[in-house]
């Protein structure tokens, strides 16, 4: 598996998009253990994460799926090794993005009601679970949220 997909490429157009709206969220997902990866193509992998500095970001083992071409790939990885790496992953990720977080405190982050008691913010996606609780507002209302800390990549606040 090539990964990540011409790193350099992806890199400089993360920097332009940041140069054109420094307040973007960019997101991702990805594949760890997938059959052949080698740990120096796993280094790689974390290597690009602390270079991107994503913001959100998720993270699967690798496990077959009906009719997948990779399947019949050589070099299938133990679930022991796929786990450990995922948790590598995550480790690293969440480090990132609660120093990302961290950088937000003090500032007011504009939050859309979805329904009652439930918010988000725009960067978090409806169907993931990064969802701030809240009371006595509308569905379809925005609100502001004082960003006031930072625990492990969550923020904490509440709505004015």
């Amino acid at each position: 598996m090539k990964r990540p997909a011409n790193a350099e490429k992806v890199l400089e157009r993360l920097g332009e998009w940041r140069k054109i709206c420094p307040e973007i969220t960019v997101r991702s997902t990805f594949i760890v253990g997938f059959p052949g990866e080698t740990e120096a193509e796993f280094s790689d992998l974390l290597q690009f994460l602390e270079e991107a500095r994503l913001d959100r970001v998720g993270c699967f083992e690798y496990s077959p799926v009906d009719g997948a071409v990779a399947n019949a790939l050589p070099g299938a990885l133990p679930d022991p090794v796929k786990r450990e790496r995922r948790e590598r992953f995550m480790k690293t990720q969440e480090r990132i993005s609660t120093s990302k977080l961290k950088a937000k405190v003090g500032k007011t982050l504009k939050v859309l009601v979805d329904e009652p008691g439930v918010g988000r913010s725009s960067a978090d996606a409806p169907e993931i679970r990064r969802r701030s609780p809240i009371q006595g507002w509308k569905s379809g209302e925005f609100r502001g949220r004082p960003h006031r800390s930072c625990r492990r990549a969550r923020s904490h606040g509440r709505l004015q």
